[in-house]
């Protein structure tokens, strides 16, 4: 029979092999968890820093990163956007689409130095109307 002494080290040395890891695991999710649930609650989480094109129904037809822009559309521009060539549920696709206008979201500027005050363009959403959906609806009218 092995002593109990031996069986009591044994047992604690594995628990702590097994412990330690596994506090720190625990402790990084919860805290990637945190990060995630602040920048959902901030609403910009998969579009920030970006130019989103959205029709009038909702649908999500592109995003553009801020800084590869040299402008931002105005209402009224023509935008070609690329896709897959085909809509997912029955969304939006690749082609002509008109914007309509154009919402900018600023944010505060972080870091020692920033001014209160300061505020920098964080998202811009441009509202668009399929240039074929015009023809259509043109036609029916």
């Amino acid at each position: 029979m092995v002593p109990l002494r031996e069986i009591s080290t044994d047992t604690s040395l594995i628990a702590f092999v097994l412990g330690v890891p596994t506090v720190i695991a625990t402790y990084y999710q919860a805290w990637k968890a945190r990060r995630e649930a602040q920048q959902a609650r901030e609403g910009l989480v998969y579009s920030k820093n970006c130019l989103e094109f959205i029709t009038d129904d909702g649908h999500s037809v592109n995003l553009v990163p801020l800084e590869t822009l040299h402008t931002l559309p105005k209402p009224g521009d023509i935008v070609l956007l690329p896709g897959s060539g085909e809509g997912y549920h029955g969304g939006p696709h690749m082609g002509a689409y008109r914007v309509g206008r154009i919402e900018h979201i600023y944010g505060r500027v972080e870091g020692k130095h920033a001014d209160p005050k300061q505020a920098r363009l964080i998202k811009a959403v441009a509202h668009v109307q399929g240039l074929l959906e015009e023809v259509q609806y043109d036609k029916s009218a």
